[in-house]
Parts: C-alpha cells; structure tokens; sequence
C-alpha cells in the first residue's frame, strides 16, 4: 500500500494574525516549523496564540491523533518532513490547536495507528527521502507533500503489530522528555544558587544569614569594576586552570580516524546542546593523535569553542581532546571545575571582546590567561556550595548519559520495527 492510501483527511495550516480583529476573532494555538523537536509526547509551553477566521476555526483545528508534517522548510537539504503528533497532553497544554502555513496536517484511516504512521514518517525523513520531493521558492525548499505520499510504499504489518511497535517507540521518547524536563528543572535550580551566592553575594556567613543583605562588607575591586565581598581575591585564569589548545589530524590519511580516542568539533556542542559532552560524532586514531598537537583533557574539563562561534561550553565526562576551535579548561583544584564552568558562561561577553580576526573572530590563550576570576578565599563557605551542587550535577550528567544511550537505542529500533524486520512479543 502507499502512504497516500491510508491517509483521511488533510488539512492546510493558517498562520493568522497576531492580532485581534472581526476578520480573525479565534484565538488558537498555532505549532510552527520551530515547534517540531523528536519526541513523541512533547508538550510545547511556547506554542504562540495567533487569530485566524471562524472558517479556519471550524475546518483547521487539530484533533488527537493528528500529524502535523512541516512543508515549507529552510535552505538546507532535507529541511522538510519533520513531523510531530499532536498528543492528549499536548492539546491538554495548548486546547485549540492550528498548525502554521509552513506545514500541513493529516488523519490516519481506520485500520491503522497513527502514532506508527507518525515514526514511520520519522524513518523516511531521516532516510532523506522527501529530499527527492523538495521544490525550491526563492531558495526556500517546499515539499510536494501529496506526490511523496503516492510513491512512498508502507510496510505490510498488523495493526497490533504497529501498536506493539509504536507503544515501544512512544515508551522511550516519553523517557527522554522527561529526563530533558528534568534536567532542565534541575539547570535551573542550580544556575539560582550560583548567582544567589556568587552574583548577588548571599552565600550564607558565619551566622547562615544571607552575607550581602546582612550587611557582609563589601568592597570596590577595580579589576571587576564591582563590589566583591571583603577578604575575596581576584586572580587571573591561568592562575585557576591550565589552558589548553586543540588540533586536527591530516584528513587527508584516512588511518588518522576512526580509533578509539574522543575527539571533540564546536559542532558537537551546537548539536548536542547540553551541559556534558561523552563523545563526538568522530573518533581518532593513536597515529591521527599523535600526528598533530591535540591533548588529552581529563573528565572534569571544561570545553569553550574559541572560534565560530565563541562561547559553546561543556563539561567533559570522558577522557576526550579537541579540534583547533576550542580552548580548554583544566581545573588546578578539582572542586574548581563547577565554579568555573558558571562563571565563564556568567562573562561570555566579556570573553567575546577578546576576539579578534578579519574572517572570524577568535579568543586567543594569550588574552584567556589574563582573564580575571572572582576567587572565592573563605575556602570552607566555598565547600559548602560544591556540596550543595555536586549531587544536582551528578544527577545530571546521569541523566543525559541515559537519554543519549536511549537515543541510541531508538534509532537501532526504528528502521527495524517500522519494516517488520523485527517484531515484539
């Protein structure tokens, strides 16, 4: 069968208005292109409210079941036919929902799961085949949604076979939402105790009243062009943590690549966006290491892309080394590490004055190990924060490593459940 013939009913977006008026007097939740992310059951806290017309109100609204397929996408390759599923909770957290004039939407007949349909569109676009359907509008890639659906051939399984195998999928994607809310609610509690004791100065004093607003003494340091508490010093990064370039083996020998060393790009980073960073998409070789002038960074290290962009930053949870796009952070005390990692993400713009280059600016390790760091001198006030923290990060880093072992997981999954070349009991 093709896709096409299991398909009930579609319906076109409608980006509306953003405001109230007699023409478009229905305010609806409206799912754009930037609303699509890779989870079955996301629920999306910033869907816009925009105002369509009781036509579109009566004809356009989403229903459970329903999904939303992006038509109109950026100027890369394969930029459309990201799907998402409009879920109970996610109508539960947006009622009223519409999806953009950028993307369209469709029912699934009787006779077949739509959130199967909705991972076996995951597979086809993942595979690059709506490539092959992509138009072109002033360089902006339109999908013919219609003539991929007629050639694209569905896999001939059960419908309790497509249940089984969508439960599964809906399963793990559910578990990697969850660890991304919960990681995010835990980013956000820490981030609140360290400008609560390093920015605002309310670290507890000897009484365990907050220092600053208790009156603590403050005093003007001229470095920092700020109040600091007394008897806090401020020193230079070198002084914090060794400094430490990267390098790239020769591309051009293919034996460089592929062993079993860690090898970090700025790109990793941007791809992963998260606060740890185990692996990279390549790996390296013992002759591509020691080929060229990379250094293995202990766990612990802290990652800063020096270059286009400056300013991405993750904490190293292997041992790993890196691309010439980074300077890296080894802390001299351990417990530093944490500390740090807030405070240069804290002056990231400060950081990026230090750039310089014609084609791109670039941080130099020169300027870095000048940079001034607030050093916290009341060591023990300090140990008590790192307490208060390490349990959080530890929490964190153990759930991301989860979450990237179950994206593992989901993607040996979908190709075989979505083609019935393995089955579930």
């Amino acid at each position: 069968m093709k896709l096409s013939s299991v398909i009930d009913n579609v319906i076109t977006g409608d980006w509306g208005s953003d405001a109230y008026s007699e023409q478009s007097p229905c305010g609806v939740h409206c799912i754009r292109s930037a609303d699509i992310v890779p989870y079955y059951n996301s629920i999306f806290d910033g869907v816009p409210i925009r105002y369509i017309s009781k036509n579109s109100f009566n004809t356009r609204q989403l229903h459970e079941g329903d999904i939303v397929i992006e038509k109109s996408g950026g100027t890369n390759d394969c930029s459309t036919g990201r799907t998402m599923y409009v879920s109970k909770e996610l109508l539960e957290a947006n009622p009223l929902l519409v999806c953009s004039n950028f993307c369209a939407a469709f029912r699934v007949k009787a006779g077949w799961d739509s959130r199967f349909i909705y991972y076996f569109l995951r597979l086809v676009h993942s595979k690059g085949v709506f490539h092959n359907f992509e138009g072109k509008t002033s360089g902006i890639h339109n999908l013919q949604m219609e003539a991929a659906f007629d050639v694209i051939d569905l896999p001939n399984l059960t419908l309790d076979e497509q249940k089984k195998a969508a439960n599964l999928l809906s399963d793990i994607d559910s578990k990697l939402a969850n660890n991304r809310k919960q990681n995010a609610i835990l980013e956000k509690i820490v981030k609140q105790i360290y400008d609560y004791w390093f920015v605002q100065f309310d670290f507890p004093d000897e009484n365990g009243r907050p220092y600053k607003i208790s009156g603590g003494k403050m005093v003007w340091n001229e470095k920092l062009k700020r109040e600091i508490p007394e008897g806090w010093e401020v020193k230079n990064l070198i002084d914090i943590a060794d400094i430490v370039n990267g390098a790239t083996p020769s591309t051009s020998d293919e034996t460089n690549y592929g062993g079993n060393i860690m090898w970090i790009t700025p790109k990793d980073l941007s791809d992963q966006g998260q606060k740890f960073i185990f692996h990279g998409a390549r790996t390296i070789s013992q002759k591509g290491y020691d080929s060229c002038s990379t250094s293995m960074l202990p766990k612990g290290s802290i990652l800063m892309s020096s270059r286009a962009p400056i300013g991405l930053f993750a904490i190293a949870q292997n041992e790993v080394c890196t691309n010439q796009g980074f300077k890296s952070f080894v802390p001299k005390d351990e417990t530093d590490g944490m500390y740090l990692y807030y405070y240069l993400r804290q002056h990231i713009k400060q950081i990026e004055q230090l750039g310089t280059g014609t084609t791109f600016k670039e941080v130099s390790r020169d300027d870095l190990k000048k940079f001034p760091i607030l050093y916290v001198t009341d060591r023990n006030t300090y140990l008590q924060w790192v307490e208060k923290l390490r349990p959080m990060f530890d929490l964190q880093a153990k759930l991301q490593e989860e979450s990237e072992d179950l994206q593992s997981l989901r993607s040996y999954l979908l190709p075989l459940l979505m083609t019935g070349q393995a089955k579930l009991k």
